[in-house]
């Protein structure tokens, strides 16, 4: 097991992802207006990357174009203190492509939000990288997902 400057365990890719796929809410980073801006968006995961609709008048969708963009979720148990979090870095496309916009209609993510959500916005899993606080237990954040053997039938060996 490696751990971080702190005594974190490190997750593996593989783990980092499996645990990003068990989720429909993250916080999305990105610029706005020069200055660091966080959202909670809903997402799913497909095609290697992070999917996001959004309309195109949106300050969110317009500050996302092609920009470098980091991604963040995590499941925390506070009576246990423990739990993970992973985050993904990477450029946030317009995904254009005709057979991938009708795939995000029907796999989702389905929009929480109301109005028109007519652009999907795709951040590759260019950097993925995942941390674990506190003991693993059967029980608790990510539980049902965090199995090793798995996440290694789902993805490869880490």
């Amino acid at each position: 097991m490696d751990t971080d400057v702190n005594g974190l365990e490190v997750l593996s890719r593989a783990e980092a992802v499996a645990l990003l796929e068990t989720m429909e809410v993250g916080r999305l980073v990105y610029t706005r207006h020069a200055l660091p801006a966080v959202a909670p968006v809903n997402y799913a995961v497909s095609e290697g990357g992070i999917w996001i609709w959004t309309g195109s008048a949106s300050s969110l969708g317009q500050a996302l174009r092609g920009a470098v963009v980091a991604f963040q979720v995590d499941d925390l148990d506070y009576a246990t203190h423990s739990g993970w979090s992973v985050t993904v870095t990477g450029m946030a496309q317009v995904v254009t492509d005709k057979s991938l916009l009708a795939r995000a209609t029907i796999d989702g993510p389905v929009p929480w939000t109301p109005g028109i959500k007519e652009h999907l916005i795709q951040i590759p899993l260019t950097m993925v990288a995942g941390r674990w606080l506190g003991p693993r237990g059967d029980s608790g954040p990510g539980a049902a997902v965090i199995s090793l053997t798995r996440v290694r039938d789902r993805h490869g060996a880490p």
